[in-house]
């Protein structure tokens, strides 16, 4: 489990104090990716593919995130948080003359398809006024030349001692910056010649370009300033991270997946992996997953990869459309169920690269690799019900899936349902409120079929004192299908929330 999630000044949402737990939020998930177009760092929340083509471009052969997307929504996705990131990629520059120097714009989307154009005009400014200027901007869809956003700044200046000075307004743009050197002069207007209303538009100069290939850093990031995969910092919740392969014909580094991996711990998410390009059989396959050293509770791998029946010499990752399936499964099922029948079947057309028999499929399961198998009707199917978690006597409860993805089900709900009352009184009527919805949420829970029985135990106690003001849940229940009990000890508090296995019985019947 998570040691610690350190808010800080983050804002995030608090639930209601008075509000119920919700039972089956909708699981999310989150890609980090190169793409075409698109902001870079900051999350963008998608329903469909629909909606990635019209924000970051189509999909793009030096790129696997835009087929990743698709399989996601194909595979029955519907929530999908979408990171751009980038290797030296550049956005396009727009020079402005200004009277023998120039208003030099730089786009902030970096890009070859990114398309901003921009038109000064003087209307409402006094004719004897040298120093002020509107600027509108605007930004096309490369392929039709619709206007797909417009941003218009009035009455500002060239002057840099100016209030409204031109670097300073546009900082609140979400297309350019303004580029050193600063023009000397006011820019020309750009109306046409026969009319000072009718506006005429200048094109960027120079395209900008999509950079290289990515690397594990540029997948990774930096957590000072919320970049690559920390950029999700900026997300409340998400319950499913993947990779997709930086580039065609390439892996996931194992920086990109140990980083990604600590990571997830800290959100209490689930890390989908790929196997590597070359693993072309079993035997190289569970050698390759002993060499990278790939073992953790909160990692879901499959072996072998795919090929499609109009492409069988290309093999496909289908990191994206497991998570896809999953997203299907806790929607239908709940995440305590394990994945069978039509909720782990791939869509018409991905077979399995290797032909796996049974005794193939025990060997890879106890490296912790869950098989994709051919299934009926043309399709092929996820044989899914283990986690990475493999060697390990702490966590061996958890390698089962479904036991794994209940506890950070019921964990990170609980963290995002009981915020608010760190803020409270720290009294024993605030326990017993904290503790009255949680056992309410595990009653729910209960009804759903999440619990082997309708035994479990949830106890709530108050820490007054600073720095630790806040309220501890003791909890423990026995999954679906295990025999075994699952007890944890959760501390919410200012500093942050904290859960730790703990060893404890259960004292009373909390539900019949």
């Amino acid at each position: 489990m998570s040691d610690a999630v350190d808010r800080g000044i983050t804002v995030t949402e608090i639930a209601a104090m008075d509000q119920p737990i919700d039972v089956t939020p909708e699981t999310t998930a989150a890609f980090v990716g190169r793409a075409l177009r698109g902001p870079l760092n900051i999350p963008v929340l998608l329903h469909n593919f629909g909606e990635f083509r019209r924000r970051f471009g189509d999909s793009w052969s030096r790129s696997s995130l835009g087929p990743a997307v698709k399989h996601f929504f194909e595979h029955g996705g519907k929530s999908l948080w979408v990171v751009r990131v980038a290797n030296n990629a550049r956005g396009a520059l727009l020079c402005l003359p200004a009277n023998g120097s120039a208003l030099v714009l730089r786009a902030l989307e970096p890009g070859s398809t990114e398309r901003v154009r921009a038109a000064v005009d003087y209307d409402g400014i006094a004719e004897d006024d040298d120093e002020l200027f509107n600027l509108t901007l605007q930004r096309l869809d490369p392929i039709d030349g619709r206007v797909l956003d417009q941003e218009l700044f009035r009455r500002i200046s060239y002057r840099e001692d100016s209030v409204s000075f031109v670097a300073n307004a546009l900082r609140t743009s979400s297309m350019v910056r303004v580029e050193p050197p600063f023009p000397t002069h006011r820019p020309d207007a750009t109306t046409s010649p026969d009319s000072r209303y009718e506006l005429t538009w200048l094109d960027h100069v120079q395209d900008g370009a999509d950079g290289t290939e990515l690397s594990d850093y540029d997948l990774i990031g930096s957590r000072h300033d919320r970049t690559g995969l920390f950029a999700l910092d900026q997300v409340d919740r998400f319950d499913l991270l993947y990779l997709p392969p930086p580039g065609k014909h390439s892996d996931t580094g194992p920086a990109a997946l140990l980083v990604a991996e600590q990571y997830c711990r800290e959100r209490g998410a689930m890390l989908i992996v790929d196997p590597r390009a070359d693993w072309e059989s079993v035997d190289a396959a569970i050698a390759g997953v002993r060499s990278l050293g790939l073992a953790s509770p909160n990692m879901l791998s499959y072996y072998p990869r795919a090929i499609h029946r109009d492409d069988p010499e290309t093999e496909r990752a289908v990191g994206a459309a497991i998570a896809g399936l999953l997203c299907k499964l806790d929607r239908n099922h709940g995440p305590w169920s394990e994945l069978g029948h039509g909720s782990s079947t791939f869509v018409r057309g991905l077979r399995p690269a290797v032909e796996l028999d049974d005794y193939e499929m025990a060997a890879l399961a106890r490296e912790g690799l869950n098989a994709v198998t051919d299934a009926s009707a043309g399709r092929s199917r996820l044989q899914a019900s283990m986690t990475m978690a493999r060697g390990s006597e702490s966590h061996r409860l958890f390698t089962s899936l479904p036991v794994r993805r209940l506890v950070l089900r019921v964990v990170e709900t609980i963290d995002r349902a009981t915020r608010w009352a760190v803020f409270e009184q720290q009294d024993a009527r605030l326990a017993d409120r904290v503790r009255a919805r949680i056992h309410a949420y595990m009653c729910a829970l209960a009804d759903l079929g999440a619990f082997e029985n309708d035994r479990f135990l949830v106890q709530c106690e108050v820490s007054p004192g600073l720095p630790e003001r806040g309220i501890t849940v003791l909890l423990s229940f026995d999954p679906r299908g295990v025999g075994e009990t699952v007890a944890l000890t959760l501390h919410q508090s200012t500093t942050g929330f904290r859960v730790a296995s703990t060893a404890f019985g259960f004292a009373t019947e909390d539900c019949a």
